[in-house]
């Protein structure tokens, strides 16, 4: 008995800075740590905990509802479990995080109830002072209102928080302190060109491939012989898994003459499972290239291994594509860009010869705003129609 006459005690939870008590085996956030605020909070939720008979109180029921830190703390076990792809956490587990962290600190002992409009607009002051731009602003804002529309949808809070937020518009371009992101834009061509004698066979076809194809990054990695279907004059590549697989959309890309030229020598004489572009086959190219350039002595007839800190995988991910285009960059001396790049360059391309619905077909976009962004203004186009009408 002498064990449940004791007090849980203020504590700091150090990953957010917020002062912390342990009621009933669940932590209730108070706010940040030695304010007078998270005191007195400590004093209240600890009085109603002795009150209710050492239980905290029936969420939504008369007295204290649930605090924003813990719905946030259950929140982020769906975010955990739901945000999976392949087995490992996407970027957007780190996204909603990061959303997050301003919601905590001004709000995270805070009853759910109690959170409106402008609690969201102060969140969103705080990111804007954080120095992120109005796009990554808006989408974080997103983000907080489908945590609540999550726990509006299982009765954690009361519908009224969540339709109050709606009232929240997004920030519009030119009329808030936020300041604009530069946007991804197409590679010039010389650029392009000048990395290519600084990569392995492999990445260059890749390169050239998502430029005659317009497919993503993620996409071209992923390419398989098994994958491909050569039955037609224009084969067609279904990716096994892409960007938008989880809404439902089937992905296809169509490969002209160029990307079946460029694909050929990945397909002979190689199992119809294995990826196209195996960085393996790389480094023994890259090996080899090192022995015959090799000018010191080699000792006991034959030269030492070369092992790499850790071995290549079978294919190439997004981020070792990316990395091998940006060292390509310094060694040609051109300034970096990166792989996401050339579908915007192939969008562009597209728009121009072809149009904007034609191209969004290519690209696999599902509306053509989206292809739009992706399209670069063609100057040159606009100077000849000018030269001629205006």
């Amino acid at each position: 008995m002498e064990g449940r006459s004791r007090i849980p005690t203020y504590r700091l939870h150090r990953p957010s800075g917020q002062a912390v008590v342990t009621l009933s085996g669940r932590d209730v956030y108070l706010g940040p740590h030695g304010s007078e605020v998270s005191k007195a909070e400590y004093d209240r939720v600890v009085r109603e905990w002795l009150t209710n008979n050492r239980q905290l109180p029936h969420l939504l029921g008369g007295g204290r509802t649930l605090s924003v830190a813990d719905l946030m703390a259950t929140y982020w076990a769906h975010v955990q479990k739901h945000y999976l792809k392949d087995g490992k956490p996407t970027g957007e587990q780190a996204a909603i995080k990061a959303a997050l962290r301003p919601l905590l600190k001004l709000y995270g002992h805070v009853d759910v109830s109690e959170f409106g409009p402008q609690s969201l607009l102060a969140c969103r002051e705080e990111m804007i002072e954080r120095g992120w731009c109005r796009y990554t602003v808006n989408k974080h804002v997103g983000r907080v209102r489908r945590m609540l529309a999550w726990a509006t949808e299982r009765e954690l809070v009361p519908g009224s928080v969540y339709h109050g937020l709606l009232a929240v518009k997004g920030l519009q371009r030119g009329r808030t302190a936020a300041k604009e992101s530069p946007g991804v834009s197409t590679v010039k061509a010389e650029h392009v060109e000048a990395v290519l004698p600084h990569v392995s066979a492999p990445v260059a076809a890749m390169i050239s491939l998502q430029l005659a194809a317009g497919m993503r990054p993620g996409e071209v990695v992923l390419m398989r012989g098994c994958d491909i279907d050569r039955s037609e004059t224009v084969w067609v590549y279904a990716p096994t898994r892409h960007k938008t697989e989880h809404h439902g959309h089937a992905r296809t890309v169509p490969l002209g003459p160029e990307a079946q030229r460029i694909l050929k020598p990945f397909l002979e004489d190689r199992d119809p499972a294995a990826f196209l572009f195996d960085p393996r086959q790389a480094e023994v190219a890259r090996s080899a290239r090192r022995r015959l350039q090799r000018r010191s002595k080699v000792y006991g007839g034959r030269a030492r291994a070369e092992a790499p800190a850790r071995p290549p995988g079978d294919r190439y991910t997004r981020d070792s594509y990316r990395r091998a285009v940006q060292r390509a960059c310094e060694q040609a001396g051109v300034p970096s860009w990166h792989p996401h790049q050339l579908r915007h360059n192939a969008a562009t391309r597209l728009q121009r010869e072809v149009g904007i619905e034609a191209a969004r077909v290519v690209l696999g976009h599902q509306s053509p705003a989206v292809t739009e962004i992706y399209v670069e203004r063609d100057l040159g186009l606009a100077k000849q129609v000018m030269a001629r009408l205006g």
